[in-house]
């Protein structure tokens, strides 16, 4: 595949560069779960003296794949370079430090010639903390409040957002009950990982999920969630939020 090739050509060069210490995958192609459509998640670790001067290179090693269509250079979990090639891949070049590495989600080792990253690989996980579990229970129920304003408002298309946002959050609750080890991933596995009855309860929503029918949409997200509610309850680290998640779970 495409991906395999720019990983070969980028890390060759990226291995010629003195300031590189090692050369690893995450997302799809670091678990192994890669296809054609797959963008490419490549990181880099340098030592943090070595950063500054690194970031200066990145394009010049990005190049060496083939022509560039369009990048961005943000920084989100660490300075990153957003690339699509003239062939349409998209690579995500990141750029990280032993202080910085965070330590979520398996990586594949590309180029380690002094181990560095083993001591990261018994890190390698997928799992929600207590922490994010306990907030995205509190997000569900907050944009299932935020939609009851834009129902009472009539503002449909505000209404059908809010929901959105409420299903994105209510994905990894359900993975985080039903496929614990994959519950980072939210609804990009959905689909693979929940039992049928849930995803077809959630293939409804989203069915109903327009302007027109987001009444029938928030009904059916308020049933979802209130026959989880039980389990959310029990495993919240208190139950200072239940009155208010379980009047978020009252039918319109």
């Amino acid at each position: 595949m495409r991906q395999e090739t720019a990983v070969q050509i980028i890390s060759e060069s990226l291995q010629k560069d003195e300031g590189v210490q090692a050369i690893f995958l995450k997302g799809s192609m670091g678990r192994g779960e890669e296809d054609e459509h797959s963008d490419v998640d490549l990181y880099v670790l340098v030592k943090e003296e070595d950063k500054e001067a690194f970031l200066k290179r990145r394009i010049e090693h990005l190049s060496a794949y083939r022509s560039l269509l369009f990048y961005d250079d943000i920084f989100i979990i660490a300075p990153q370079i957003i690339a699509v090639f003239d062939d349409m891949l998209h690579v995500d070049l990141f750029t990280v430090t032993e202080k910085s590495f965070k330590e979520k989600d398996y990586f594949r080792v590309v180029y380690d010639p002094d181990n560095l990253l083993e001591k990261y690989v018994a890190t390698q996980n997928l799992l929600l903390s207590p922490e994010e579990f306990y907030e995205l229970a509190i997000d569900v129920p907050w944009f299932l409040f935020q939609y009851r304003k834009a129902y009472n408002r009539g503002n449909a298309l505000w209404g059908v957002e809010v929901l959105q946002h409420g299903m994105f959050k209510m994905a990894k609750v359900l993975l985080h009950r039903y496929h614990p080890e994959r519950a980072q991933l939210g609804m990009k596995a959905l689909g693979a990982l929940l039992p049928a009855d849930k995803l077809e309860k959630v293939n409804e929503i989203y069915k109903h999920l327009n302007p027109e029918n987001h009444q029938k949409a928030a009904a059916l997200l308020i049933e979802l969630y209130s026959g989880e509610l039980k389990w959310i309850e029990n495993n919240l680290p208190d139950d200072k939020s239940v009155p208010f998640f379980r009047k978020m779970a009252e039918k319109l």
